[in-house]
Parts: structure tokens; sequence; C-alpha cells
């Protein structure tokens, strides 16, 4: 473990601590590490940032960072000194938690979210999903992916969008719609076939779609399941993800979304998967483990409830960067 201070057992007050979120700009990734520093009790300084060649191609393996490296700059503004935590993640962050935990002479606390694919020693700390390989002394374990849900959240969504989602038939159902990657294909006729599962139900259905969906299977889903009954959001206004959430007495999910899977694994409430084609070993993992925590079922166009421990990763790693400050 590297020298880093004290921080939390010693703060007077632990939310005045400083703390940066470092990411490539994904959003995914971003709320991953929010949800963490929101769980520590922290408003995080969040920074999006690029590395210039010869880093952009090589990193996280060429190290050597210099302040040239970052785009935009890394340096602290304004008088301002590093940071007392960085949660980072994505390829690109790496060199910068590294740079970072250099310039601040081993006082910034350095978690690194998802695998580095790099000596996890290099860091304070790295959590990575149960489906990914790496282990070691200094790497903690969740069963899905971080994010920024919580009770307290959920409440203040289901008020928000009380307006929208109360009026809707019950029981509701939130229907996440991923689609294609390097490892799944949502096809229009798996999409047919949801549909036609989702016609089915006697419910109320809060639909959400994917960038990755595709123009073809929208259409489908907005023309075989647009009516009166149901709500499909268009992209406009607030987004009704975290309301729809809130007020599903059943989650529907494709099986393409890490985030989504997690998302609603978090909410306790049942969770239903609908395959696409393609699968990874990765993938596989986590499904038969969501499947061995009770988390989830396969979608056959019926719906039961069932109970499980809602999923908490956010607090599962903030708890361990507790530990972690406790040893030092």
């Amino acid at each position: 473990m590297t020298n880093s201070s004290t921080l939390y057992k010693n703060a007077t007050n632990p939310s005045d601590l400083t703390c940066w979120v470092i990411t490539e700009g994904m959003i995914g990734t971003q709320n991953q590490c929010v949800g963490i520093a929101e769980s520590l009790g922290l408003t995080p300084d969040i920074k999006q940032i690029g590395l210039r060649q010869p880093w952009k191609i090589f990193s996280p393996w060429l190290g050597f960072e210099m302040s040239y490296t970052f785009t935009p700059s890394l340096a602290p503004s304004n008088g301002a000194t590093w940071p007392d935590i960085v949660i980072a993640s994505g390829r690109k962050s790496i060199a910068a938690a590294r740079y970072i935990k250099k310039k601040s002479g081993g006082k910034s606390f350095t978690v690194q979210v998802q695998d580095p694919k790099t000596n996890p020693a290099q860091f304070d700390l790295v959590a990575v999903p149960h489906h990914d390989r790496l282990r070691g002394d200094n790497v903690i374990v969740t069963n899905g992916a971080p994010n920024r849900l919580t009770p307290d959240r959920l409440n203040a969504a289901k008020k928000e969008f009380s307006p929208l989602f109360k009026p809707m038939n019950s029981p509701r159902v939130a229907v996440l719609i991923g689609g294609n990657s390097r490892t799944h294909t949502l096809t229009s006729d798996i999409t047919h076939k949801l549909v036609q599962q989702l016609n089915g139900l006697d419910a109320g259905l809060m639909i959400t779609t994917s960038r990755r969906t595709g123009a073809e299977n929208l259409e489908i889903i907005q023309q075989e399941l647009a009516n009166a009954d149901n709500f499909i959001w268009d992209g406009t206004g607030d987004n009704p993800y975290f309301g729809m959430l809130a007020w599903a007495d059943y989650i529907i999910v494709t099986s393409d979304s890490v985030s989504m899977l997690s998302d609603a694994g978090t909410t306790g409430k049942p969770v239903y998967v609908v395959d696409l084609d393609g699968h990874s070993a990765r993938f596989n993992r986590l499904h038969q483990h969501f499947k061995q925590l009770g988390v989830t079922r396969p979608f056959d166009g019926n719906l039961v409830s069932w109970d499980y421990a809602p999923l908490n990763d956010a607090a599962l790693v903030s708890n361990a960067i507790k530990e972690s400050w406790d040893k030092l």
C-alpha cells in the first residue's frame, strides 16, 4: 500500500475531502465513479481527459507521464492542491491516476474502477466486477457495476415522475432495451418476438431504448407498442430512467448491458433478461452470477414476483476505501 494520508478517519468533516473523478467522458463509466464518490458523501470534481501521443496509443503500458501527456491539463488551478481521492475509470484514466499519485507525493488515494489491464499494485484500490478475472490483495470484487442508485434517489425520482407514471396501468414494467455491441446483436426477429411478448402482458409498459438499438428495431418498437397504455421515451425532456426504475413492479432488460442489468438489480425488484444474439465468456459469467444471486431470470412472456438482496456495489467499494484508509 502506498504512502497515502489517513484521510477519512482523521478528517474533521469527511465531506470536506476533495475528490476527482477522471474518465474519458463515457457516461456509463463516469456514473460508476460518481456513485462511489457519492456513497462516500463526497461531491466530486469531474474531469474528462484525453491523451496526447505517444501515450494515446501506448497507454497504460508506456508510463513516464508528464503534464504534457493530458488534455486538458490535470494541474490543480487557483492555488488548489492535488485531490485527497482520485476515482478513475477507463484506459486513458490509468495514466492520469498514476501521474496524480506521483505528483501528490503519494498522498492522493487512487481508486481504479474496472480492470486496468496492468499491475493493480500501482493503485491504492482497484474495483472490478465479479465477471472480470482480476484478483489481488488490493482488489475489491463487486457483483456488477457500481451506480448512483440509492433508496433516496429512487424515492425522489418516483415523486418527480409521478404525473407521468402514476396514471399508468398496474403492474408497471420498465423495459430497458440496449442493442448491438461487440458481443451482442439485437436482430429484428428478436425485437418482433419481444414486442409480441410485451403486448401479451396485462401491464403498463415504460420503455427506453439506446442509440445501439438501431433504426429498424426502434421503428418496430414504436409501431407495435405505441398505445395509450404504454410510455416510450423519445429522448426529449428530462430523462425518466430513474423514474421508470422507481415506478416499476418488474424490470425487463436486454442481455447486452452490464450497467442496465446492475441498475435493475440495485432496485431489488424482479429483473427479467431478454437474450440477444451473441455472447462472450465475460458476459456468460455475469449472467450466471446474477442468476445465482437470484437477481435475474430469463423472460418468457410471463411475470411472477420474487425477492433477493438488492445489489449495492457503490457502497461495497466505498466501504472498502474506508477500510483501506484505516489500515494506512
